[in-house]
């Protein structure tokens, strides 16, 4: 996909791309300049650390978008082909 930026620097990622990484309106994005790539990626939501009994557990400050079975059989068949595992 093309895309363009504009006079004031603003870059506009293209529906299908924001729909597929679900990034809404108003979402926090790293980017880095990294080997010649421009990279960008959303940025770690905020945690604050909570005893749960022994545990010390990471919760979330926010809201944070519903994870959909779709989207973890997505990422779960990512970090497979990642380990070099079978699908």
């Amino acid at each position: 996909m093309k895309t363009t930026i504009d006079d004031s620097g603003r870059l506009v990622i293209p529906k299908e791309i924001r729909r597929e990484a679900r990034l809404a309106p108003g979402a926090s994005l790293e980017i880095r300049w990294h080997d010649g790539r421009i990279e960008i990626e959303p940025a770690p939501a905020a945690v604050r650390l909570q005893r749960r009994g022994r545990l010390l557990v990471a919760v979330p400050k926010g809201r944070l978008p519903e994870l959909s079975p779709g989207v973890v059989e997505q990422t779960r068949l990512k970090l497979l082909e990642d380990r070099g595992g079978e699908k």
